[in-house]
């Protein structure tokens, strides 16, 4: 079982991130939980949501201890580091966030999101390249089922995919080639 929390600023794409593992787990037959939680602000406000993905059934849609944070700005990785499992995995968009990481009980990536985003061809798609760190750093769901996703998702227009896709292979290659 893996619990995640996914924050940032509304328009970020927190939440279809969130969407996107959920439906990767359904591909995959897993059982999956997601609790989306956001400000009355929507776009610049916050956002958040909370993803269980199991072998197992999944008795509260709860995360106060997640295994993963994946933090989009500052307020977010604030707000939710300190929960984090002892153990767990801390993915920071850099390209937005300056703030350290305070804890060495945890796996932290410093991942470019934002710029990574913008090489694969639009910033809109910081939200994949950071699906592709969250698989890379845990094997959450397989990389298959991401990319049918994208096709399920964006299959009606390829450049949207092509740029998903390059997105998602940025952050999966972040984290792989990663120097600490």
């Amino acid at each position: 079982m893996k619990k995640l929390v996914l924050a940032g600023f509304g328009g970020q794409g927190v939440l279809s991130l969130g969407q996107f593992l959920v439906s990767s787990g359904l591909n995959e037959g897993k059982e999956v939980s997601y609790l989306p939680a956001y400000g009355p602000e929507m776009r610049g406000g916050t956002a958040n949501c909370s993803v269980i993905i199991s072998e197992k059934v999944i008795a509260s849609p709860l995360c106060t201890i997640p295994d993963i944070l994946v933090a989009m700005n500052t307020p977010s990785l604030i707000k939710f580091a300190k929960n984090v499992k002892t153990g767990g995995i801390i993915i920071v968009n850099s390209s937005l966030i300056e703030t350290p990481v305070e804890r060495d009980d945890v796996t932290v990536y410093l991942i470019p999101a934002n710029d990574l985003a913008q090489l694969a061809g639009t910033p809109k798609a910081a939200n994949m390249v950071m699906a592709g760190a969250v698989v890379a750093a845990s094997d959450v769901v397989s990389e298959k089922s991401i990319f049918d996703c994208i096709q399920d998702k964006f299959g009606h227009k390829a450049s949207l995919v092509e740029i998903n896709e390059k997105a998602y292979k940025a952050g999966y290659d972040a984290v792989k080639n990663y120097i600490k």
